[in-house]
């Protein structure tokens, strides 16, 4: 395969000014320190008066990777960890501090809305201008010109200058255009959040054919569900530097392994639990047993339990605990309660602990964190904590079945048999 992006030891580095003085001063203050200025300028002409002191950013550093043709390549990472940077030093936007870019082929980016667009244009104007930053021709913009419009949905404002245009019209018409163009090279960073969910959707399925028909695809968003069905690849930066590189789920799985702070058995940010108080109720840690397997891997059809221990200086009734389980993509797969309308009144002790047991975890195999939140039933105060627990289970011997099951196949894992009559 054919290398159409090459990134060798990039580093870009930024200056941020910080202000060494106050921001406000009165204006006794302000006319003494321009009579100053004005005395120093005179007596001496040639030297600096800023009061700002710069420091050193790296946005990146020393990253290196090939892409070859026709790969589709997801790059995540938490904000601020060089993605944006990174894509517009590929698309030649920006130049490196240090290293070199190689590009072989035609780059269509879509990178921050209305970028690439005159605002005093029309939409229909813009359409050729792209075309022909893109190297096309005027007839090869004509002859895919229709398709372009309808994929937009903007006719009716295709000759409405695009200042006027709302932010998700000019993701319409960039993505529509940049997409239709046919570059070897497409580049789309999280820019599609600004359009609504159809749209959205119709986006992905575009790009999915970019893909399909052999053009190199870069996509940056922090959708992990898009990034595993779009991309094969994936690239994970954090703190400017490569931190992961590989299969997607791979990178993807890592990804979140660094960014939820929760394991398996064990409870690893206990602070976060103790800024909580709700009317007298406080979680002083959180046990998760695997009740089929002692020691062993959690997997699908085990007996599982969370055992909260509390402290309770409050009165009852008591605090409603709510689990809510979600897979790595982020949707809530089950959610657990003893909310009033469950039918569950637990009375609390001073010091104790709840248990809570699902029995036959129906879950595929995959990555699962745990939200737990509580509040008093008569308070409207409520606590939750975000991807407190970590489950990693396993789909080794489902229920006894002998078979490995895992998420390809749906959410849940539901007992079945079939028969013939």
């Amino acid at each position: 395969m054919t290398t159409v992006l090459k990134a060798d030891s990039i580093s870009k580095q930024y200056i941020i000014e910080h202000q060494k003085t106050p921001g406000y001063k009165t204006l006794a203050e302000s006319l003494a320190a321009l009579s100053a200025r004005v005395f120093n300028r005179i007596r001496t002409p040639f030297s600096s008066s800023s009061t700002s002191a710069a420091e050193e950013f790296w946005a990146l550093q020393d990253i290196n990777f090939e892409i070859k043709q026709g790969d589709k390549v997801g790059i995540i990472g938490s904000n601020g960890a060089g993605k944006s940077t990174l894509l517009k030093i590929l698309s030649r936007i920006t130049a490196p501090t240090t290293g070199r870019v190689g590009v072989n082929g035609r780059i269509a980016s879509l990178l921050e809305v209305g970028t690439g667009f005159h605002p005093e244009l029309t939409g229909r104007e813009n359409i050729f201008l792209n075309g022909a930053i893109l190297g096309m021709s005027k007839r090869d913009i004509q002859s895919r010109f229709d398709e372009i419009v309808a994929f937009s949905e903007i006719e009716r404002f295709l000759d409405t200058p695009v200042k006027r245009y709302s932010s998700g019209m000019y993701v319409r018409l960039a993505f529509s255009v940049a997409a239709h163009l046919e570059p070897d090279i497409f580049i789309v960073d999280e820019v599609l959040a600004v359009g609504d969910l159809a749209f959205q959707k119709k986006c992905l399925g575009k790009m999915d054919d970019v893909g399909k028909s052999g053009r190199t695809l870069l996509f940056v968003s922090h959708n992990n569900s898009a990034i595993k069905s779009l991309c094969s690849r994936g690239i994970y930066l954090k703190g400017g530097m490569i931190a992961a590189e590989g299969e997607v789920t791979d990178v993807v799985d890592r990804y979140l392994s660094n960014t939820y702070h929760g394991e398996y058995e064990s409870l690893v940010d206990l602070e976060r639990l103790k800024e909580c108080d709700a009317a007298g109720f406080r979680i002083d840690s959180i046990e998760v047993c695997n009740l089929s397997r002692p020691d062993r891997q959690l997997c699908s059809g085990d007996d599982i339990q969370f055992r909260v221990n509390y402290e309770f200086t409050g009165s009852n009734p008591s605090p409603a605990l709510i689990f809510s389980i979600k897979n790595s993509y982020g949707v809530e797969v089950c959610r657990i309660s003893n909310l009033p309308f469950s039918g569950v009144d637990l009375e609390l002790k001073p010091r104790g602990a709840i248990e809570l047991t699902i029995p036959s975890l129906p879950l595929t195999k995959g990555i699962y964190y745990v939200d737990v939140g509580y509040a008093h039933q008569r308070v409207e105060r409520y606590f939750t904590v975000e991807a407190l627990i970590r489950l990693d289970i396993g789909g080794a011997d489902v229920y006894g079945s002998g078979f490995e099951i895992d998420e390809s196949r749906g959410l849940v894992w539901m007992a079945h048999n079939w028969n013939s009559v």
